[in-house]
């Protein structure tokens, strides 16, 4: 994902709001960038915000939300954890900034959250419907 203004990640934003957000443009990179958003303007009501966005986004571009596809609880959760611990980590930085920086990291992977889950726990219905904790390590505080 080349780097975006804080305007960009504010039209990323609202366009996965209003469901405007052409589909192949909701990306790793996207996902990351609106869970930083969320986190910036709604603190500790970000995972539920962004958990009913979610949704609704799958649902309005012709996805479903099953126990085998769309929403998937433990990784939106997970991926907010380790937003929220990287703007801890990066106080009053230009959400340009925390997303650059985010994703030159080990978030930026696609897989990068196989470092503390296992496929199988990861992928499980259970962890798709509710929070399953990571079975290899924890996540950062």
């Amino acid at each position: 994902m080349p780097e975006m203004t804080d305007e960009a990640i504010e039209r990323l934003a609202s366009g996965f709001l209003d469901h405007s957000l052409p589909k192949s443009e909701w990306t790793h990179g996207a996902h990351f960038a609106a869970a930083l958003w969320m986190l910036a303007r709604h603190g500790d009501a970000a995972l539920p915000e962004m958990r009913a966005a979610i949704r609704s986004y799958n649902e309005a571009t012709g996805g479903e939300n099953t126990d085998t596809a769309g929403y998937h609880e433990t990784i939106t959760a997970a991926s907010l954890i380790m937003a929220r611990a990287h703007m801890a980590a990066h106080p009053g930085a230009p959400l340009r900034s925390q997303l650059a920086s985010l994703l030159a990291g080990p978030c930026g992977r696609p897989d990068w959250i196989l470092s503390y889950w296992t496929k199988a726990r990861l992928f499980s219905a259970d962890a798709r419907r509710g929070w399953v904790g990571p079975d290899l390590q924890p996540l950062p505080e």
